[in-house]
């Protein structure tokens, strides 16, 4: 059931901290994958080369999520390259920190970006390679779409308001594209409580601390925790479509 040879996946976003775990784990698993990119072509090569070595050659693909004439290239180069995609993981987003109080701060700028990249991102890159996930497989397997979302759609706490509303927006979305592209592909949410990722370990050591503190496992996510359950759907939640599946230590108990 682990085994997911001859298989490939595209992964949105995935040079980045949850995204190269994600492309690690999905490799180890048999697929090959593709690491997509928006600006950091060089990190995406250098991931893509070093992935474990697969059936199916790893490439780093560009990736602009908010550019649909991208994606549909993209999905063309997917279809020339392998013929296949059988996993789609929509990692790629965007924020920036605004206390939530702070409205003004929240420019109609920093809104848009978030929405266009969070929302219109995911549903886009679905748009551009359902053909290749929903294609009939020869194991009978459905295409997989994970969305990764974030304990903010539930919590409403995150790094600005636009943010939590863009997650609450994904798991929404998850639900919906389930049941309107069963039983071809499947779509499931990966929520995440804080990850200790780099860029989050950039941050203040008194906050991390706390937010640890107060998720009752008692420490942050770890990505390849989060790789792990981006895998799982694949291997083993096989009849499983629709549906949260959380990997934040509890954090909503607190």
């Amino acid at each position: 059931m682990n085994n997911l040879n001859g298989q490939v996946a595209v992964v949105t976003g995935g040079a980045g901290g949850l995204g190269e775990a994600i492309c690690i784990g999905l490799a180890q698993a048999g697929c090959a994958v593709v690491v997509g990119y928006n600006s950091s072509e060089g990190p995406a090569r250098e991931l893509a080369d070093r992935l474990p070595p697969v059936t199916l050659p790893h490439a780093a693909l560009k990736c602009p999520v908010t550019d649909s004439a991208a994606l549909a290239a993209l999905a063309a180069e997917v279809q020339g390259r392998y013929g296949r995609c059988d996993i789609l993981v929509n990692c790629a987003g965007t924020t920036r920190f605004v206390p939530h109080a702070d409205l003004a701060g929240l420019d109609d700028a920093l809104i848009d970006q978030v929405l266009a990249t969070n929302v219109r991102g995911p549903i886009a890159a679905v748009r551009a390679l359902q053909p290749l996930l929903a294609a009939p497989r020869a194991d009978g397997r459905s295409g997989l779409v994970v969305n990764i979302s974030s304990i903010a759609a539930v919590t409403a706490m995150g790094s600005n308001i636009a943010y939590c509303a863009s997650k609450a927006a994904v798991d929404n979305l998850t639900k919906s594209m389930a049941r309107a592209l069963a039983p071809a592909v499947r779509v499931l949410s990966v929520s995440p409580g804080l990850a200790d990722t780099d860029f989050v370990k950039s941050l203040d050591v008194a906050w991390r601390n706390e937010q640890a503190e107060r998720t009752p496992l008692k420490r942050l996510a770890l990505p390849d925790e989060v790789a792990a359950a981006v895998v799982a759907c694949a291997t083993h939640l096989t009849f499983t479509t629709g549906t949260v599946i959380p990997v934040d230590g509890g954090r909503p108990l607190a």
